[in-house]
C-alpha cells in the first residue's frame, strides 16, 4: 500500500513514491518500534531480560498505536520516543513494562530509527539509479556517432555527440550511486551520557556486546563509539543525498535546455499538461528533478551545522535534524525515481541535431579549420583570413565553405572535409567507450 503523507499536497516530486512510503510518519513509527524492540531482545540474549519481554514488544504494532496522539504529545518533552515509551509500556503491559527501553536515552532511539529509515529509502533510490544507469548506458551506446553542437557558456562551441553527454549523465548516476552504497549507517546506543553505564548497572559486563547484539538485531552497522555528538553518519548521509540530488539535477538541467521549443533535440516522453494551454507537453519529470536539486543543498548545509553539537548530548542540533534528513531522502527518492523513467522514455530528435549544426553557418568548425590552416598560411595569416571569412558568412547568410571557396590560397584543400562538423569530434566516441565500460 502506498502511504501519501499529509503534507505531500505540494510535493510532486515525491508524492505516491516509493520514497513517500518509506519516509511517512508510519514507517518512521514502525522504525521507532523496531529499535524499541531490538533493544529489549538483545537485552534477553545476554539475559538482561527476559525473553517474553522481547517477544512482547517485538508483537506491537503501528496499527496498535495513534501516530497523531504520540506527534501531539511528542512537543511535551520534545520527540516522540518519549509518548512511545509510555504507549508502548502500556501495550505491553505490567509484566514486561518494565523492560521496555530500558537504560537507552530518546536519541538512541531516534537515532537509530533514522538509519533505519536511511536505509530503507536509500535502497529504493539505489533501485532507480541503477535504472536510470542502464537506461542512459543504452542511450549513450546507440548514439555513439550522432553528432550535435557542443554549447559552452550557451553559445555552439564544437560538434560534440549526444552519446557522449548520455555517457557523462551516466557517469555522475554511477557516481551518485557508489556514493550513497558506501555511506555506513551505524545503530545508536549510549544512554544518557553516552557512557552505557546503565546498562552495566544491569548486570552486563560486556556492554560492547550489547551493542553489537543490538545492531545485528537491527542489521546496521555496530558504532565504535556511541555518536550522540559525533555526526559522522548523519552528514555523511547529507553529502551522499545532495550530491545525487544535483548529478541527477544536472542530467535534468540539460534536458530542460534540449527541450525547448526552439532547440527541440530531446523530449520527454510523456510530457506534462498545461491548465491554460492545450497544446504544451512540459518536461515535468526534468522539472522535478531540477527543484530536487535546488533544495537540495540547503537542507545539507543544515545536516552539517548540526555537527556542531554541544556537550555528551545538544539541545537543538540533533532536533534540527529530523525534518531536513526526512526531506532529502524524499526529494532524492523522488528525483531517483523521476530519472528513471524520464532516461527510459527519452525521445533523442537525431535530425533535428544534425540540422542545428549549421546554424552558425559553419563556424562551429573554426577551431579545425584554424589549426589546420596554420601550417599552410602561418597562424596570423590563418587567423585574418578566418576572421574576416566568418564576418562575411554572417553578413551575407552564406555557408562557411561557399566563402572560404573564393580564397586562392584554399584552392588546393579539402574545405567540404575540413568544415564537416560530423567529421571533428575528436575522441567522443572512443570516451563514450571507454566511459560504457565501467559498471
Amino acid at each position: 500500500m502506498t502511504l501519501v503523507p499529509s503534507d505531500a499536497l505540494l510535493a510532486p516530486g515525491w508524492a505516491g513514491s516509493a520514497a513517500s512510503t518509506a519516509t511517512a510518519d508510519e514507517a518512521f513509527l514502525q522504525a521507532l518500534l523496531d529499535a524499541e524492540a531490538a533493544l529489549t531482545r538483545a537485552q534477553a540474549g545476554l539475559g538482561l531480560a527476559p525473553a517474553e519481554a522481547g517477544a512482547a514488544v517485538s508483537a506491537v504494532a503501528v496499527s496498535d498505536l495513534d501516530v497523531r496522539s504520540i506527534a501531539l504529545r511528542a512537543g511535551g518533552g520534545g520527540n516522540p520516543v518519549i509518548p512511545l515509551v509510555a504507549d508502548l509500556t502500556k501495550a505491553v503491559g505490567k509484566e514486561y513494562g518494565p523492560y521496555v527501553h530500558r537504560g537507552a536515552t530518546s536519541q538512541d532511539i531516534m537515532d537509530t530509527a533514522m538509519m533505519l529509515i536511511a536505509r530503507r529509502a536509500l535502497a529504493l533510490a539505489l533501485e532507480d539509479l541503477e535504472r536510470t544507469a542502464r537506461g542512459l548506458g543504452r542511450l549513450a551506446a546507440a548514439h555513439r556517432d550522432t553528432v550535435m553542437p557542443g554549447r559552452t557558456l550557451t553559445q555552439h562551441a564544437v560538434p560534440t555527440t549526444f552519446g557522449l553527454k548520455a555517457a557523462g549523465w551516466r557517469s555522475l548516476a554511477l557516481d551518485a550511486r557508489d556514493r550513497l552504497a558506501a555511506v555506513r549507517l551505524p545503530a545508536q546506543l549510549g544512554g544518557a551520557a553516552g557512557t552505557l553505564a546503565a546498562f552495566a548497572a544491569f548486570g552486563t559486563d560486556d556492554t560492547q556486546a550489547l551493542v553489537a547484539s543490538y545492531a545485528r538485531e537491527l542489521d546496521l552497522a555496530e558504532p565504535a563509539l556511541p555518536w550522540h555528538t559525533l555526526r559522522t553518519p548523519i552528514a555523511d548521509l547529507a553529502g551522499g543525498l545532495a550530491f545525487t540530488a544535483g548529478a541527477l539535477g544536472k542530467m535534468a538541467a540539460d534536458i530542460l535546455t534540449l527541450s525547448r521549443t526552439e532547440i527541440a533535440e530531446v523530449a520527454e516522453g510523456t510530457g506534462g499538461g498545461s491548465s491554460a494551454m492545450p497544446h504544451k507537453a512540459n518536461p515535468v519529470a526534468a522539472t522535478l528533478i531540477a527543484a530536487a536539486a535546488r533544495r537540495a543543498p540547503g537542507l545539507a548545509a543544515t545536516l552539517y551545522a548540526s555537527m556542531v553539537a554541544e556537550d555528551e548530548r545538544p539541545a537543538g542540533a540533533w532536533h534540527a535534524e529530523w525534518e531536513p534528513l526526512r526531506d532529502l531522502l524524499r526529494l532524492v527518492g523522488g528525483a531517483a525515481l523521476s530519472a528513471a523513467e524520464l532516461v527510459e522514455g527519452l525521445r533523442v530528435n537525431t535530425d533535428t541535431m544534425r540540422e542545428h549544426l549549421g546554424l552558425t553557418h559553419g563556424l562551429i568548425v573554426s577551431e579545425r579549420l584554424a589549426v589546420e590552416l596554420a601550417p599552410v598560411l602561418g597562424r596570423a595569416r590563418a587567423k585574418e583570413l578566418l576572421t574576416r571569412a566568418a564576418q562575411r558568412a554572417v553578413a551575407e547568410n552564406r555557408p562557411l565553405v561557399d566563402v572560404l571557396g573564393e580564397e586562392p590560397e584554399l584552392k588546393e584543400l579539402d574545405l567540404a572535409d575540413l568544415t564537416d562538423p560530423t567529421r571533428y569530434t575528436g575522441s567522443a566516441g572512443a570516451l563514450t567507450d571507454r566511459a560504457l565500460e565501467r559498471r
